[in-house]
């Protein structure tokens, strides 16, 4: 578990360490992080982009960092139910699936002159018009919780942030970690914790998401001129644990192992889910710090992001991924 730095202020390696020391059913392998490394380390970029063809195009501007916030707000479980349709989108030409699905949806509704950014429109948004902003094949999951996650959002920036998320991004005053608190301090939704032998865990997932989305988005400029984004951790999801199992830095006990391969739901908060997710950070806080001794410093947003896109590989897909119905990821 190495000597690594607890984040001021951002809690999350702070907490996930005491489910590391305790966890039962999850298994850390560090020594398999030098091999992972020699055979797909070349694939690592320092840093990640933002251009695609569902994100905004164009100068970034507040009206950007507005639509990030959104896009974040509803960036959580898209995989279906066995024998379900998996949602799609049609957008330029092509359907796009899981976050990009969603990343259309949303550009497409600018597009259409949907005033999805505006506070006081999300605050009483109605569900016909959340349908058919994400119209296509099949269904969103937690259709309801993310309508309501929405209605939520911008009833909050009504009241704290003078209707404008644009407004909560400049009041951390370039301070990432800043933005993580006041976020999970302001909406529920984002208040992505849990608790383990009776302590409290901190995961923040898509409050940390928000920042890195940001600063990519912007090109650290901006809204997006964040002093200490290398102080975010991983993103925990369901996409990251899948290739750290792969790559053999990760393995389960035959229990959970059984359940995972069986497409078997995990309760969110369970043991089971806290130790996969906490384990899956710390596991990128050790790839980064072997990488820095290795003199390849790089942060662990970069990392997870690397991780990511060995997910979208064949190889890496041979083992399901954990399924959890939650709006945290």
């Amino acid at each position: 578990m190495g000597g690594l730095s607890q984040v001021p202020g951002l809690r999350v390696l702070e907490t996930v360490q005491g489910v590391v020391q305790r966890s039962r059913r999850v298994l850390f392998h560090p020594e398999r992080i030098p091999v992972a490394l020699a055979r797909w380390g070349h694939a690592l970029q320092p840093r990640g982009g933002w251009d695609h063809p569902c994100h905004l195009e164009g100068v970034p501007s507040a009206e950007t960092a507005r639509w990030i916030f959104v896009l974040d707000v509803l960036n959580h479980c898209f995989w279906p139910d066995p024998g379900q349709t998996t949602w799609t989108v049609p957008f330029e030409g092509r359907a796009w699936s899981g976050y990009w699905g969603l990343a259309a949806s949303l550009k497409r509704a600018v597009a259409e002159g949907v005033p999805v950014t505006r506070a006081d429109f999300l605050a009483d948004l109605r569900e016909s018009t959340l349908r058919r902003i994400f119209r296509g094949e099949g269904e969103i999951p937690l259709f309801q919780e993310r309508l309501a996650n929405l209605r939520e959002a911008g009833r909050i920036l009504l009241v704290e942030w003078g209707g404008d998320a644009a407004r909560l991004v400049r009041a951390a005053e370039r301070s990432g970690i800043r933005l993580v608190q006041q976020v999970v301090a302001s909406f529920p939704s984002f208040r992505d914790e849990a608790a383990y032998d009776g302590r409290r865990i901190c995961f923040w997932k898509r409050a940390q998401l928000l920042v890195s989305d940001l600063y990519h988005a912007f090109g650290g400029e901006g809204l997006g001129a964040f002093t200490d984004v290398h102080e975010l951790t991983a993103f925990a999801d369901y996409k990251l644990p899948q290739v750290l199992r792969a790559l053999g830095i990760l393995s389960y006990d035959p229990s959970l192992e059984h359940a995972v391969d069986g497409l078997v739901p995990l309760a969110p908060g369970s043991p089971e889910e806290v130790e996969i997710r906490a384990l899956t950070i710390w596991a990128v806080e050790e790839i980064r710090d072997a990488l820095e001794r290795a003199g390849r410093p790089v942060t662990s947003a970069a990392v997870d992001q690397w991780l990511w896109q060995l997910g979208q590989l064949e190889p890496f897909r041979q083992k399901p991924y954990h399924r959890c119905r939650t709006i945290f990821y």
